[in-house]
């Protein structure tokens, strides 16, 4: 069971979003209508995943997001950005306060769940595509002495996984890429993510782009 914390300052939006999560395998335990109770919600319930407004108000969704991942550590938890533009530097700012990923305001319903489990699962990023042109655009304009990337942890076939993972490739596609099973590739990436220390394939997309491993324009 998937246990899901619904944040959105808007009761229309949460009632839709209840209704659009309405799945045996998923339950909404929780509502916040601003960024401050989502914080106290996703502490008291620890839910699997947190379905977060970027704008809110007391507190806005990325600010929400770095209390939630950095100062309170709640590792288990996924962030998920709920978004009216892909391309928005509060997008940006929440993915590297840790969230997993974000989707739009405007998602099919069965994208949406199809999307929000693949991220709990860990195994695929959401919207590969859209990620990438976001993290691009606001990494391109950024000064050099940029952080590294540890790559030299990595052994050369993690480091094919690696630059695999940077354009979005989910476990079985980099299993059939490799040729080898899916077991296997999912066993590499948890490796590449442990060596890397990042938490999930939305952080390593930011890092990679962050420390020029990938040239924006240019994945891989």
């Amino acid at each position: 069971m998937i246990r899901v914390l619904l944040a959105d300052d808007q009761p229309l939006i949460r009632t839709g979003l209840r209704a659009m999560l309405d799945e045996d395998d998923i339950e909404v335990v929780a509502e916040a209508a601003d960024g401050a109770e989502a914080v106290r919600l996703a502490v008291e319930h620890r839910p699997d995943l947190v379905l977060m407004d970027i704008r809110m108000p007391v507190l806005d969704g990325v600010t929400a997001t770095a209390r939630i991942l950095g100062e309170l550590r709640l590792t288990d938890v996924h962030v998920v950005i709920l978004t009216t533009y892909d391309l928005d530097e509060y997008v940006y700012r929440a993915l590297r306060a840790g969230a997993s990923g974000f989707v739009l305001k405007d998602t099919d319903p069965t994208e949406l769940v199809s999307g929000l489990r693949a991220v709990v699962r860990g195994d695929a990023l959401l919207s590969p595509v859209v990620t990438r042109r976001l993290i691009e655009s606001f990494t391109a304009a950024q000064p050099t002495g940029r952080p590294s990337l540890p790559v030299h942890r990595l052994t050369g076939r993690e480091r094919e996984v690696l630059d695999l993972l940077v354009t979005g490739l989910a476990n079985d596609e980099v299993a059939e890429h490799l040729v080898i099973s899916p077991a296997t590739a999912k066993t590499h990436v948890s490796r590449v993510l442990a060596k890397l220390d990042v938490r999930d394939r939305a952080q390593l997309v930011v890092r990679a782009y962050e420390s020029g491993y990938v040239a924006p324009g240019r994945p891989g």
